[in-house]
């Protein structure tokens, strides 16, 4: 968009020059002997031509003239440059993951800048911030809690199988309740067995009782249906449409699978319809305790909900269990309904939920599970750096809001001090949605001011920071229009709540709920730039909404990965892809497009100034052959070489300091006080090259050896200047040099000599092109010009240095106080005497050189250095030839090859 709006700025100079040069020309042609000079008659078709015919013909001549200013050129390299440098993210090796052996994957390039500006970030909870290994810990039946091997009932004993303890059950109705549970999770799910010897290279177990493998598009249901397996239900196979699992008594039990209702998002629940061997027809449900709950008519419903409260509280994912027994007539009508659903031609998919609602009613509460889900490898650190950098953290989840909430504060999004605001449909059951929105919305700005938090502030400590926690149903009510129009309030209420909140927690959400949130962020009146992450195919809806989406390559399935812009195998690797290589991209594109307006202007002003002094006759100051190849080969490597490699501080410091982020944020190095700097910097440098030239041509001395400069050695030399002053102040403007930057930098220069003696018939005589012949060689044989250019090239750059040292001492970037405190660093290591002796025989001191130890080639990449007992050590690695030997320099440093070791 910035490069955009700049070139349409460009445009409108490029026709303002050629409108004033036009205006200009018939001015300056308007006393007769300068528009019919004696050696230039018209002709009569001339002189009958039409004034306004002829204007508009001399007006495009100067839009043709001048048109080298807008840089189409320009939209070719950044295009090259977003190509190759995504290659630079896609060989990141820090990013791969030996578990999964999987690295990142690009599948855009145009978004590369993007990941430099992102302002909010939307992720998922399971899967993403979790590792979605789900580990079967508890079920919880009719009251009862049982653990795999353990009955929990105030004791664990670790030497007391599983069966043993669960025999021990009171009642006979208590077990029956206990058997129906078992059979419910071994018979409702969707899971498939592996009978094969191995599965993926993973080895069939060895234990009778575990003859096959489980495979799931769920990870929650294998976890499961092998925690039941521990507890003495075994699920065997659905072979001819019979599910045959094996019992306590290891008997094989066959039940006829009737139907399927398949789990989906909006209604939270699965649900089988089974005829057991007996001939008992039922319907086993499970689901979410907000689905489940409402449905159930019986069953020690309180003991169950305090369970799974408690469960949600410590972080575990829990599910309730249902049944009903059908008779022959009730799942008679239940296939009738079905069918009808079945066939209909319109709208199946709804009559569909509609029959599902009807049939799913009049439970009887069997228990709930437990399930542990543990927080991914750097999560934490993650989202702290994230938070450090002024980036929004959101997790939007369908789990329940307590375990969700303890997720949230293990990866500390919510931290110890951080207030919760609730903004759920318990809170708007006792008060009205009006009210406490309002009461919210008092509670923020109470606290933080009038003035709304910045998006950018992150983390303080002089304001209170709040986290917000939503449910679904209540977004519902404030994304809901109202007859009154009081929906657009809330909503706008709900943003300035949410922007004042430094994490937000959206649970219940359904996938479209969660698209609905980035929607509504993305297009609020800041329009912040967005990231969606997610790793399964419920998140592909908020992936594809948000300005970049990045999928989880995780353990449900590749349609999150294929939906988005951007693949990586962990959460944690999000850390690197923005602060290092968003950073970088962003940086790099910014200085590619401010450049080449800057060299443009450079390159076609001194043409403008030139009109004036050759009667607005549209005489070109430049060769043709300089006019084509300036943009193409003199100045195009070097500054796609400088975007693609440039790194103003180290990728490590960008990951220690996550506040550098900032310092690029909203757009900072495309803003319009950074364009117009760059502007008047180029048509300063236009009037230093032209005009210096031109009093320079103008002196006596210079032409005093008999050679006559004429309009093409004039033009030369203004070119020359040119192109060696917009390559310098690229090389001014690298903080990263490779021996790439030296071969194309230093490289450009010696081509446009090389060429330049090419063209004017010097190294091959055949191409005398006859009004650059011996040109070039001309200019070169003139000492004072070889002088003007030097000092050309120093006046036009000195502006440009002398801005950059003032602002770096006066009002110096966190950028760039880190840069001059890494400058810092490297100049003061020579304090440590013996490791300077060391790295270098220039620096080596008596105390060393008399060491009988031999120094090695080898370059250390740690030294460890520590205070003990107020003695300083330093433990230099064997690497450098000393290993184990201790003495004591002129500056008191004891170094040894022991103690308490601390990397620094």
């Amino acid at each position: 968009r910035s490069m955009n709006v700049f070139l349409v700025v460009y445009l409108c100079i490029l026709v303002s020059k050629a409108v004033i040069n036009t205006v200009l020309k018939y001015a300056w042609q308007s006393e007769p002997f300068r528009d019919e000079p004696w050696y230039n008659q018209k002709t009569e078709p001339d002189k009958k031509r039409n004034l306004f015919l002829q204007a508009f013909t001399d007006f495009l001549a100067f839009m043709v003239l001048f048109n080298y200013i807008i840089p189409v050129s320009m939209y070719v390299t950044v295009e090259m440059q977003k190509f190759l440098g995504s290659y630079f993210l896609a060989w990141d090796e820090e990013m791969f993951d030996e578990g999964t052996g999987e690295g990142p994957l690009v599948n855009t390039s145009d978004l590369n800048e993007e990941l430099g500006q992102i302002e909010y970030v939307f992720t998922d909870k399971t899967g993403t911030l979790t590792e979605n290994n789900m580990e079967f810990v508890e079920c919880c039946i009719e009251g009862q809690v049982y653990i795999p091997h353990v009955i929990c009932n105030g004791q664990i004993l670790h030497d007391c199988t599983g069966i043993d303890m669960i025999d021990s059950s009171p009642g006979s109705s208590g077990k029956e309740r206990e058997e129906l549970f078992f059979r419910a999770l071994c018979l409702c799910h969707t899971v498939q067995v592996k009978d094969d010897d191995s599965v993926d290279g993973l080895k069939k177990s060895e234990e009778p009782r575990k003859p096959c493998v489980y495979i799931s598009s769920s990870p929650d249901e294998v976890a499961l249906v092998e925690g039941i397996q521990r507890l003495g239900y075994t699920y065997l196979r659905l072979k001819e449409n019979y599910m045959e699992i094996l019992n306590r008594e290891n008997n094989i039990e066959k039940f006829e699978l009737l139907e399927v209702f398949s789990f989906d998002s909006v209604r939270r629940r699965m649900s089988v319809i089974v005829k057991s061997p007996t001939g008992d027809i039922f319907l086993f449900c499970k689901g979410a305790d907000s689905s489940i709950f409402p449905r159930v008519k019986e069953g020690k419903i309180d003991q169950v909900r305090s369970r799974v409260q408690r469960n949600a509280v410590e972080g575990l994912r829990t599910l309730c269990v249902a049944y009903k027994k059908l008779s022959a007539e009730e799942y008679q009508d239940v296939q009738e309904l079905l069918q009808s659903a079945k066939l209909a031609l319109q709208e199946r998919d709804k009559k569909l939920a509609e029959v599902y609602e009807q049939i799913e009613t009049d439970f009887i509460l069997l228990g709930a599970t437990a399930v542990e889900d543990r927080l991914q490898e750097k999560a934490a650190d993650t989202i702290e750096a994230l938070q450090k950098a002024g980036i929004k953290v959101w997790v939007l989840t369908g789990d329940k809001m307590e375990t969700a909430a303890a997720t949230c504060y293990a990866c500390k999004l919510f931290r110890r001090n951080t207030q919760i605001l609730e903004l759920t449909t318990k809170k708007i059951e006792e008060q009205s949605l009006h009210d406490v929105l309002f009461d919210l919305n008092k509670t923020v700005i109470r606290q933080n001011g009038s003035l709304t938090r910045d998006t950018f502030s992150g983390l303080s400590a002089d304001t209170q920071d709040y986290g917000l926690i939503i449910d679904g149903a209540a977004l519902s009510l404030i994304m809901k229009p109202r007859h009154d129009g009081s929906s657009g309030n809330y909503r706008e209420i709900f943003l300035n709540i949410c922007r004042n909140c430094t994490a937000v927690l959206c649970c219940r959400m359904a996938p479209l709920q969660k698209a609905q949130i980035v929607k509504l962020i993305k297009l609020s009146k800041e329009r912040p730039i967005t990231l969606a992450i997610g790793d399964g195919a419920n998140d592909v809806s908020m992936i594809l909404e948000a300005h970049v989406g990045i999928g989880v390559i995780g353990k449900e399935g590749r349609q999150a990965a294929r939906n988005s812009d951007y693949a990586i195998p962990k959460f944690k690797h999000l850390k690197k892809m923005l602060l290092v290589h968003g950073h970088f991209y962003y940086i790099r594109i910014s200085e590619l497009v401010q450049y080449f307006f800057y060299k443009n202007v450079c390159f076609i002003f001194p043409q403008f100034l030139y009109q004036f002094f050759c009667g607005f006759s549209q005489q070109t100051l430049y060769d043709t052959a300089y006019l084509t190849l300036y943009n193409i080969s003199f100045t195009s490597l070097p500054i796609l070489l400088y975007s693609l490699m440039e790194q103003h501080v180290s990728p490590e410091t960008l990951k220690r300091e996550p506040s550098l982020y900032r310092d690029v944020a909203k757009n900072a190095l495309l803003r319009w006080r950074a364009f117009i700097y760059w502007t008047f910097l180029g048509v300063f440098d236009a009037v230093v090259f032209f005009f210096g030239a031109y009093f320079l041509l103008d002196n006596t001395v210079v032409t005093s050896n008999g050679q006559i400069f004429g309009t093409w050695t004039f033009g030369t030399v203004v070119f020359t200047v040119l192109v060696f002053t917009v390559t310098f102040k690229l090389a001014i403007d690298t903080h990263y040099w490779t021996w790439i930057n030296h071969f194309v930098i230093w490289g450009s220069l010696v081509f446009y000599i090389v060429f330049s003696l090419l063209w004017g018939g010097i190294i091959w005589p055949f191409l005398n092109y006859q009004r650059m012949y011996y040109v070039f060689m001309q200019m070169l044989s003139s000492g004072p010009a070889w002088l003007g250019i030097i000092l050309l090239i120093t006046v036009s750059l000195l502006p440009d240095v002398l801005k950059k040292v003032l602002c770096r001492e006066l009002w110096p970037t966190a950028t760039e106080r880190i840069q001059k405190a890494s400058r810092h660093c490297r100049e003061h290591m020579s304090e440590f005497t013996p490791l300077a002796c060391l790295k270098s025989p220039r620096y080596r001191s008596s105390d060393c050189s008399n060491s009988p130890a031999r120094r090695s080639n080898s370059h250390s990449k740690k030294v460890m250095f520590t205070q003990w007992k107020g003695i300083d050590y330093s433990v230099l690695p064997s690497v450098f030839g000393y290993s184990n030997k201790h003495w004591r320099s002129s500056a008191g440093y004891h170094y040894g090859g022991s103690g308490l070791e601390t990397s620094i």
